[in-house]
């Protein structure tokens, strides 16, 4: 099997990191570890969750891609990517939607689109509030530019990314499993 990285985009809280952890899970699909300005969460582990990185040390990297989110540095590097495929030829990463198009520009068919959304826009603060996001980061994030750009499918990823509604997420489990069993028999 050739190397190949499903890119997971959506808006914050849609559940993009819960179907990275499900496809390792249950698939043995690694995620591809990124790279953070921002501080820890609650229960998050450097090198686990991100490579949490100082604005000086986040410039040392070779970044396929970065950007500004919410006042804070995101990025996934070239490094980290080869990382994930010593240990599978099947990786994961979350990125932004503009995170997504450079990936399938650099990487074409090698990149898989996945686009985690939810029916219901509201549903996104509640998610952010229970996963302990900060009330001030929560406003910042929602009223952002690049939140309001990561609500919508790019109109260059239709009939390329697959939609993911995840509204439910027995069924959204569901999903993810049939695509995931059809990608193995082809």
């Amino acid at each position: 099997m050739k190397n190949r990285v499903i890119v997971l985009m959506g808006p914050a809280g849609a559940g993009k990191s819960s179907v990275a952890s499900y496809i390792e899970e249950k698939w043995g699909i690694p995620q591809v570890i990124t790279h953070t300005t921002r501080a820890k969460r609650i229960g998050e582990t450097d090198g686990v969750d991100y490579y949490f990185e100082s604005k000086a040390s986040f410039e040392t990297k070779h970044f396929l891609e970065s950007v500004n989110y919410g006042g804070h540095r995101y990025g996934s590097s070239i490094e980290g990517l080869k990382r994930g495929f010593e240990k599978a030829p099947f990786v994961s990463i979350v990125l932004d939607t503009k995170g997504g198009q450079t990936y399938e520009e650099r990487l074409g068919e090698q990149a898989w689109l996945w686009y985690v959304t939810v029916s219901n826009v509201a549903e996104l603060r509640s998610r952010l509030i229970a996963r302990g996001d900060d009330e001030k980061a929560i406003v910042q994030r929602l009223s952002s530019a690049e939140f309001k750009r990561d609500l919508a499918l790019p109109k260059a990823f239709e009939n390329k990314a697959l939609v993911i509604k995840n509204d439910d997420w027995e069924k959204t489990k569901q999903a993810i499993d049939a695509q995931l069993s059809k990608e193995q028999n082809d």
